[in-house]
């Protein structure tokens, strides 16, 4: 027992000294980071700089804490000394307790300041004013697909993608109920209760499904109705106070949400061909149009992961006129994309450059 208690103090005391090693480095870089500020004076928020740390410190990562454990750390080292010379204001699709919220801060760090905006196009209206210096909106679900709202609003928008964000959703009943068994109405956002549909026909069949706003909403509707429950995230629960009577509930596993901030700018290229880039476009009215504004991607050696079609709503003359969202691997001034891009104009109604930005992580 002795040699049990000795050999813990010198551990303890190992960490201890390792905390103080530690708490000084930290400081250090601050004031490097700080250094950087005063040189560049203006915008000092370079997506491209913080991906290529990310990815340099998860490659070069002994373990054992694992590699998500070692980006949470960095970027929270990152958003904090950021955070000395230039305070981010970060507008999201909120309210408070949703998953983009959960998403602008995954990506951003929790140092900024974050507020939320109950529509879509206020996030837009927010950023395109001033009134925040990025935006983060959901734009597509692995289940349930686009966004339809944030595909128009790219659209016309003055706005660019920087960054994008890959978050997990884990859908979680909630209530203040001590069981399923007094629950009789069920609040969530539609897309929530497709992304649940099969777990609720097997569980709560005969509880009323009610459409809200946002899964946030639902959890506040359900914390003031004890016969309510409501599908959210964890986040929405602690906020609201709820119980989760059932967790994951969610019908695919893998269920993604890919969220893009906004800002007034792209981002630079991030190197290692780690790099992605938006655009849309109009195919011209003849056979064939489709195959040849894809022409040039292949002929340029260029990869193509997303290509969706959507009504051009104001563009063109006709109410059957469509545009393409379309995303290519790599950034728009790598020699092969921009020469890709070039030629792609010749033969499209028109082309609208989105944003080069890095490839969420993990």
């Amino acid at each position: 027992m002795a040699s049990t208690e000795e050999e813990l103090g010198k551990l303890r005391e190992g960490i201890d000294r390792i905390d103080g090693d530690v708490l000084r480095l930290l400081s250090e870089r601050a004031r490097l980071a700080q250094r950087v500020g005063e040189i560049k004076h203006g915008n000092i928020y370079r997506p491209e700089r913080e991906a290529q740390v990310l990815r340099r410190i998860t490659a070069t990562n002994p373990g054992p804490l694992p590699e998500a454990a070692v980006r949470t750390i960095f970027r929270e080292v990152m958003s904090a000394c950021l955070a000395l010379e230039q305070p981010l204001r970060i507008a999201y699709f909120g309210p408070t307790g949703t998953f983009t919220e959960s998403a602008a801060k995954k990506h951003f760090g929790s140092a900024p300041a974050f507020t939320p905006y109950l529509t879509i196009d206020d996030v837009f209206r927010a950023v395109e004013s001033g009134q925040a210096d990025y935006g983060v909106v959901p734009v597509e679900n692995s289940t349930e697909g686009s966004v339809g709202r944030t595909l128009d609003l790219l659209l016309t928008t003055p706005l660019m993608i920087c960054g994008e964000v890959n978050l997990r959703i884990h859908q979680n009943l909630m209530s203040k109920a001590a069981s399923l068994d007094g629950v009789k109405k069920l609040y969530s956002h539609a897309q929530s209760l497709a992304q649940c549909h099969e777990w609720l026909n097997r569980n709560l069949a005969h509880v009323a499904r009610v459409p809200v706003a946002s899964n946030a909403e639902a959890a506040r509707m359900a914390a003031q109705d004890p016969e309510a429950c409501a599908i959210a995230g964890e986040a929405a629960a602690r906020l609201y106070e709820l119980d989760i009577l059932a967790a994951n509930i969610e019908d695919d596993p893998n269920n993604t949400t890919r969220f893009i901030a906004l800002a007034s700018h792209d981002a630079g290229p991030s190197g290692s061909g780690q790099d992605k880039t938006s655009f849309v476009c109009s195919a011209q009215n003849k056979p064939g149009a489709v195959h040849d504004l894809l022409t040039p991607l292949k002929a340029h050696g260029v990869s193509m992961s997303r290509f969706e079609s959507r009504p051009a709503r104001g563009f063109g003359n006709s109410r059957w006129e469509y545009v393409f969202f379309i995303d290519i691997e790599g950034h728009r001034q790598d020699a092969k994309l921009a020469a890709a891009l070039d030629d792609l104009r010749g033969c499209v109604g028109f082309l609208k450059e989105l944003g080069s930005y890095p490839k969420a992580g993990n």
